[in-house]
């Protein structure tokens, strides 16, 4: 019998490509040599599924000279790499990894929300460059986190659980806004009051972003919505990249118009605009929010077994557009 085949685009757990194995004919990328989309789709060409790792753009182009694919698994729980409607069309299911990374980002969110508020890279950096030579009743006094206002644009999994440690950990007040609103019993359980973007900017001392990337949210926090905020605020993003204008993000913080920042993620990262790298006022970690090696293999297993149920004719499991 032969077995259907599969890319893996980029480096993985080696038990995980061991398992995929003994499913599919593999060929793993496990030098994570990082291909061009020519190459991407020259590796695709006897390829009827694929597990990718949220940078491989899977679109219309890609879509036309690989026929005979039929899957993609995306190693993320945002997919804004897919072409949803292309591979729609071209009868082609994705899938992403949902629920096994909520908690570990919300962490992540609120450590990189904690960091920025209370200013420890640039305490690091102060320390390092042997500049610390005294105490100082305002060395690098940040703003308070107990007790303040949490904002949060985008309540999903992810932002509910930032709203569940702000408030229940930190006494937080939380506000949130987000395309429809929550139920009474989860904003209950989250303590969160639904209120409008406008009312949002306006309110939180510390705004964290967790909702899609979307050509409607593109660029959703630009110059005008920074212009709302408090000059006290923060502002978090651990979404995607292109959700914030880093251009107008990072004169605002030059400009000292809000107080701080933290980002995990860029517009056309790895690249980050150069702009960022030389206010002060900003912390800056290369998208690891998800990044522990519990939730990663969990992430990988989610991939796989998504690929497995899609060819055993059981249906993907978490599957993102609807096909057949």
């Amino acid at each position: 019998m032969t077995l259907p085949r599969i890319l893996i685009t980029r480096a993985l757990f080696p038990e995980v490509v061991d398992h995929l194995s003994q499913h599919f004919e593999v060929e793993a990328n496990q030098a994570d040599a990082l291909w061009s989309p020519a190459e991407l789709a020259e590796r695709l060409q006897d390829k009827e599924g694929a597990l990718t790792t949220g940078t491989q753009r899977i679109d219309a182009a890609l879509l036309a000279a690989c026929p005979q694919l039929k899957v993609v698994a995306n190693m993320a729980v945002g997919y804004n790499n897919f072409d949803v409607a292309a591979m729609t069309a071209a009868g082609v299911q994705g899938t992403n990894t949902p629920d096994v990374l909520t908690e570990t980002t919300a962490d992540f969110g609120f450590a990189l929300l904690m960091a920025t508020a209370r200013r420890m890279a640039e305490g690091e950096r102060l320390l390092r460059a042997g500049q610390w030579t005294q105490w100082r009743y305002d060395l690098l006094a940040g703003a308070e986190v107990h007790g303040s206002t949490l904002g949060i644009l985008g309540m999903g999994r992810i932002g509910q659980g930032i709203a569940r440690r702000g408030a229940h950990g930190f006494g937080m007040q939380v506000i949130y806004h987000n395309r429809s609103r929550l139920d009474p019993a989860a904003e209950a359980e989250c303590r969160a009051q639904y209120v409008s973007k406008e009312e949002l900017l306006r309110q939180a001392d510390h705004l964290v972003l967790v909702l899609p990337y979307t050509a409607e949210s593109h660029h959703a926090i630009g110059a005008a919505e920074l212009a709302q905020m408090k000059p006290t605020a923060t502002l978090v993003n651990i979404a995607r990249g292109g959700i914030v204008d880093d251009a107008a993000l990072a004169q605002a913080l030059r400009e000292r118009r809000i107080a701080a920042a933290g980002l995990d993620v860029f517009e056309g990262e790895p690249q980050v605009h150069p702009d960022l790298l030389t206010v002060p006022n900003v912390v800056l970690t290369p998208h690891i929010a998800s990044a522990t090696i519990p939730t990663r293999r969990a992430m990988a297993d989610l991939a796989a077994d998504n690929l497995i149920a899609f060819f055993d004719g059981r249906g993907a499991l978490t599957p993102v557009n609807r096909i057949g």
